[in-house]
């Protein structure tokens, strides 16, 4: 302590550190630093500690023959098995490099301009990024959000995303992609134990998908056609990350929305051809209906119970006809089940209707329109229960165009030419979850969007492209049994008949103009009455 006058100065007493103290302290933070990064990775660091092991006894021999060994043995089981090498060498394997050299040395700055950054007590708080998954087109980035974030953040700025990182689609999804596999066998009880713990629920994670390599850009072939079709998993399009999307049909109605040239006709064919088996056994009515004269659909008429291609009146006669079966049905079924179970002596009609604007808007018949449209609103809300089921496909999905579109729970959104149109197709907010349809380039025929089920999240798809070759083929190996255009006929059964009810009277009305106009009109114009 100093002073000068009346001026006091006070000085700590200044501790100085040793040098071998400090030394001490920082060695001792970066041991902790590196076994804490050790226990992190043990996958690498058991490699590490393998090569120096043997570098150390055998020199590099003891390097290079190994890794030879590894690589053909990596290099055969891709041969046998290339799924599960991705899944169990190969994805986790890139993934981690991927994760180090591609998205950790970018990550601040793209969270940081694409506005999932936050701020608390001053310091800057960003999304973690705990893993990275890798297959053949996909990385899958699984992140830890920050407090208070929700996914829908990250849904809205996907497309930022996507090219922050250096591509062109992304998707963000807030469950995790995938369902626990099917254990059996032995020891199939502990791994069901570790399943619980993988595929358990986690809110505060979401899941990234970059498209890496796009897997849709070659057209998809055909699936096989199965002998007994599973109607809750009908194989119909190739998913991004190169597996198989199936459609759900069993107790629902589909609706396909799309631009002209976007592809619904590979939509149908699809869904025509692994129903193939089921129609040549009997397990299976199709009723298709055509307004384009039947350009689209006349090449499998042999497959089809029913057919209308021309006459609007013919098409009404079978929507009509349809809710004939609907009443029958649930005249007969009511009390004992809840869903129709397809049979052959009891099939599932499906009906499919392509360009279904042409019979709920465009129709000039006034009438007609109104006796289509009635049926179509029976058909969608009582027919999915009792096996009656719609297949339609629209270009325009407007309220006005198609008045019962909520009706639909499974659809599909093709080449769209607008943003509002999208969640018109998929529901409310499915655009900004990802479901990009309105910038589908020229190449993406029968590219789409679908809802994966139990899910809002969109999933991009390309369904299988059917040739008019295939269609004959169809034509001639899976035609429909002769006996199949009139299914009440050939179950044997006759519609229960609705009873009459009396029309109710109508009230008198009184006059619609008051008693003093009404004198003056009843008057000439001489003040005489007429």
């Amino acid at each position: 302590m100093t002073t000068a006058g009346d001026l006091m100065v006070i000085r700590p007493k200044r501790f100085e550190l040793p040098i071998w103290a400090a030394v001490l302290g920082l060695v001792l933070r970066w041991s902790w630093r590196a076994l804490w990064w050790c226990l992190r990775h043990p996958v690498a660091t058991a490699s590490a500690v393998l090569a120096l092991t043997l570098y150390v006894e055998f020199g590099w021999p003891g390097l290079v023959v190994p890794l030879v060994l590894m690589s053909a043995a990596s290099a055969l089981w891709r041969w046998r098995d290339e799924s599960s090498w991705w899944a169990w060498l190969a994805g986790p394997l890139l993934g981690s490099f991927r994760r180090v050299f591609v998205y950790r040395r970018v990550w601040r700055e793209a969270m940081t301009l694409c506005g999932l950054a936050e701020t608390y007590d001053h310091r800057g708080v960003l999304p973690e990024l705990l893993r990275v998954r890798s297959d053949q087109a996909l990385d899958v980035l699984t992140v830890r959000m920050v407090r208070g974030q929700t996914p829908e953040q990250f849904q809205k700025v996907s497309a930022n995303l996507a090219y922050a990182f250096g591509r062109r689609h992304a998707r963000v999804y807030s469950e995790r992609l995938g369902d626990p596999p099917t254990r059996t066998g032995r020891g199939a009880w502990l791994l069901r134990l570790v399943d619980r713990v993988r595929y358990r629920d986690r809110p505060t994670l979401v899941y990234l998908a970059l498209v890496r390599t796009d897997a849709l850009r070659t057209v998809v072939p055909p699936f096989p056609v199965p002998a007994v079709p599973d109607f809750t998993a009908l194989p119909l399009a190739r998913r991004e990350d190169l597996r198989t999307w199936s459609l759900h049909l069993l107790a629902t109605h589909v609706l396909v929305g799309g631009a002209t040239r976007s592809g619904k006709g590979s939509v149908l064919w699809s869904l025509v051809r692994v129903l193939g088996g089921g129609i040549a056994s009997g397990l299976v009515r199709l009723w298709v209906i055509d307004p384009k004269g039947g350009m689209e659909f006349a090449l499998g008429r042999p497959m089809f119970a029913r057919f209308a291609c021309k006459s609007f009146e013919a098409m009404a006669d079978l929507l009509d006809e349809a809710v004939t079966v609907l009443r029958e049905r649930q005249t007969r079924l009511a009390g004992t089940v809840r869903v129709h179970t397809p049979t052959e002596a009891d099939p599932l009609v499906v009906v499919v209707v392509d360009e279904m604007a042409a019979l709920t808007a465009y129709l000039q018949d006034v009438d007609l329109r109104k006796r289509i449209a009635g049926s179509l609103g029976l058909l969608l809300s009582q027919g999915a229960g009792v096996g009656v089921l719609v297949v339609a496909a629209l270009q325009d999905p407007r309220k006005e165009v198609l008045p019962f579109r909520d009706l639909f729970p499974t659809r599909i959104a093709l080449g769209l030419t607008e943003a509002s149109q999208v969640d018109l197709v998929l529901g409310e907010g499915a655009r900004n979850r990802g479901a990009l349809a309105d910038q589908m380039p020229r190449w993406a025929k029968g590219v789409g969007y679908v809802i994966l089920d139990g899910t809002p999240d969109p999933m991009r798809v390309r369904f299988s492209y059917v040739g008019d070759d295939d269609i004959r083929d169809m034509a001639r190996e899976y035609p429909a049994p002769v006996d199949a255009a009139d299914i009440l006929a050939q179950v044997g059964r006759e519609t229960a008949i609705e009873p009459v009810r009396l029309p109710l009277p109508r009230k008198p009305s009184g006059p619609l103009l008051p008693d003093a106009l009404r004198n003056l009109l009843d008057r000439d114009g001489g003040g005489e009455s007429r």
